[in-house]
């Protein structure tokens, strides 16, 4: 009878282990698609602002005319992206896509002095930080769901429940290429 007895709580203590493995995995999910809703109203906000800027910009650069489409149709695939994986793509492809432009207006000193650019561009800088920091906290948040689901029982049971490493939300090869070269000082 005894030996029942301990069957039984060793099953229970199993299955409240295994359900405590599986909330937790829950709960960190949650942390990181929060952490996405973070970033996508960031990223709203800069979906709406790129045509402004583009409109000031436009009437400089009519002969660049490579550089607005390549911003225009990155918008449009980063406001069309749906689920996390398809919308870290597209940002991807906006980001690098509005370096260009960037790199595009320092050759129009004109325009880096108009006053209702300047504000655009400012607003544009504002969001691109709170992005950066949005993008730490969900990158954190996907850390920690990964570290969780490939440690020792959890990587047991998270597959069986559906859980899998997510990608982070990182520049890209081709933002980091950029990133990786030295600054070019000019005077």
């Amino acid at each position: 009878m005894d030996g029942i007895w301990i069957a039984v709580i060793i099953f229970a203590v199993i299955i409240i282990w295994i359900i405590a493995i599986y909330n937790s995995l829950v709960r960190l999910r949650e942390n990181r698609e929060n952490a996405f809703a973070d970033i996508d109203v960031q990223l709203k906000q800069r979906h709406d602002l790129v045509p402004q800027l583009l409109g000031a910009v436009k009437g400089y650069m009519e002969h660049e005319r490579g550089t607005l489409e390549s911003v225009t149709n990155a918008r449009q695939k980063a406001v069309a992206a749906t689920g996390v994986n398809e919308k870290i793509a597209a940002e991807k492809e906006l980001t690098s896509a509005l370096s260009g432009l960037n790199i595009q207006v320092e050759a129009y000193p004109d325009l880096k002095a108009n006053e209702n650019f300047m504000q655009l561009q400012n607003e544009l800088s504002d969001i691109e930080n709170k992005l950066a920091a949005v993008r730490r906290f969900f990158n954190s948040a996907t850390k920690e769901l990964n570290v969780s689901v490939q440690k020792f029982p959890n990587i047991i049971f998270a597959g069986m429940f559906g859980f899998k490493q997510e990608p982070m939300f990182d520049l890209g090869d081709s933002q980091r290429e950029v990133m990786d070269k030295a600054p070019e000082v000019k005077f």
